[in-house]
Order: C-alpha cells, then structure tokens, then sequence
C-alpha cells in the first residue's frame, strides 16, 4: 500500500516577515557616528585654513547686510567704517588753498605749550590755552589756571567746545624721551576726537631752530614732526607743516623769525604762523 506523502505549507504570514528587524537604537547610533564624522572632517578643515571661520561667516554677514540696503535704501556701515573712511579722504600735511578772512581765527582755539605763547598779543587769534609748564610729555596731567578752574587743557577744551583746534605742544624736546612726548600727544589726540567729534583739529609741527642751537638739532625735530604727521594720519585730524614757512635755505630758522638772545619766536615769526593756518584750511 503506498505511503502517503506529507506536505508542509508554510503559511503567507511566515513568508512575508522581513529578515531584518528595525532598531531605534541602531538609527541613533548611525546618526552619532555620522555626526561626528562630519565634525570631526569640518575641524581638521578649520585648522588647516586659518581663515576658514572668515571666510564661510563674513561672506555671509556682508551679504546680509547688502540685501538690507538694497531694501531698506539705508547705509550699512558701522561709524568705525565711516570714520576709516573719512581719515582716507585727509591728504595730510593739508596743501594750500584759499586765504580765510581774519574772522575765521575767531572760531579758533589754539593749544601751546611756551612756544606759541604771546602770539594772542600780536595777532588776532586771541583764544589761546598754555602756560610755561605745558608740553608734549604733560599736556595730559598738568594744568592751567583759567576763568574754568584749575583744569587740564583737555578738561577746558570740553568746557569751551570751540569749532576748530589748533595744537602745537614739543618745547620739552631735547629734555623729555621723544617716546613720550609721541605717546601722550597721541592720548590727548585721541580724546579731543573722540569728545568734540564735530570740531576740525590741526595739529601744528614744531619750527625749526637756529643752526647755533647746541641743545637741539634740526634733525630732531624733523624727526618729532614726521612723528606728528603719523598721529595726525592715526587720528583723523589735519597736520600743517608749519616748519617750512618758518625756513632758511639751509633748513635751520630764518633770523627774522626767533630773537637771537632768548631763542623765543618773534612777532613775525607769530604772523607768519596765522597767515599760514588762513593759508591752509579744509
């Protein structure tokens, strides 16, 4: 008698299960790794290109900022931008132009140590801060007797606002380091810029000397004055060279413009300087 044969069926639903069960777990732990792996490749980038940051961020923040202007029709630059660019428009030491009528001195203030001092005597620039014991080296701490107290020449600035700021400070070359003279010339700069923003400030190079003047060389003080022009560019501010109109040929002063006993300028030599400051306006 033949044997009957079995047959297994396995069912649709057994078939049809997959071979490979999800796993949440092993999800995160793909996304982990992945992540740090592109972490990993962008920090290895970053220190291999020293301006990576710049350039993947800045382009974009300038971008930004063009789009808004676009829209928005209003400019983008910070002030630092706008004063960068306005210290690109100075052509220091300022060039000669028109001669300003006599009245413009009466927007002037002039600040000196005892090398402008008694030019308010012979001229009409009459708004004059100095005294003897001002210089480069001081002109931040010491002070001055005036109708505003015992100030410093900065505090009295801040109380008179004047329009426009002449300085000529350096009567202690030769006896104070030219390192700090530069260097608080500098400071005292900086912080009447930064008070009195709307005023125009000039700065004033030293005159030259008598060649028989065994103290200080020339050279010295063409070295001080190139120094002033660098803190005028610094800065912002204009510079005259007030030490060529006052001149000889052979680069030492004209003996019409210092007395030949005490050294001092002379009142053409104090002329000769306003006629100048009208001469060189902005």
């Amino acid at each position: 008698m033949a044997k009957k044969k079995s047959i297994t069926r396995i069912s649709d639903k057994k078939r049809g299960r997959p071979k490979v069960r999800f796993s949440i777990w092993g999800m995160i732990l793909i996304f982990m790794l992945s992540f740090a792996a592109c972490f990993i490749v962008y920090m290895v980038a970053a220190n291999i290109n020293e301006n990576f940051w710049e350039d993947n961020f800045d382009k974009v923040v300038v971008e930004e900022s063009s789009d808004k202007a676009a829209d928005d029709n209003t400019p983008v630059e910070s002030n630092e931008s706008q004063n960068d660019n306005t210290q690109n428009k100075i052509s220091n030491p300022i060039q000669q132009s028109k001669a300003k009528d006599s009245s413009y001195l009466d927007t002037c203030c002039l600040v000196t140590d005892s090398t402008l001092l008694g030019i308010e005597d012979h001229t009409e620039l009459k708004d004059v801060i100095g005294s003897d014991a001002l210089n480069a080296a001081g002109c931040n701490t010491v002070t001055i007797d005036t109708s505003y107290g015992n100030k410093t020449a900065y505090e009295i600035l801040q109380a008179k606002k004047p329009e426009k700021i002449y300085i000529m400070l350096g009567s202690d070359i030769g006896t104070s380091s030219v390192d700090d003279m530069i260097s608080n010339y500098t400071e005292f700069v900086k912080n009447v810029r930064g008070y009195l923003t709307s005023a125009d400030i000039y700065i004033l190079q030293l005159p030259p000397v008598p060649e028989s003047n065994e103290k200080i060389s020339n050279s010295l003080i063409n070295e001080f004055n190139t120094k002033l022009l660098t803190i005028a560019n610094m800065t912002g501010v204009y510079c005259l060279d007030t030490n060529t109109g006052l001149k000889s040929v052979d680069g030492s002063i004209s003996e019409e413009f210092t007395d030949s006993e005490t050294g001092a300028l002379t009142e053409k030599a104090f002329k000769k300087i306003v006629d100048y400051i009208l001469c060189h306006t902005v």
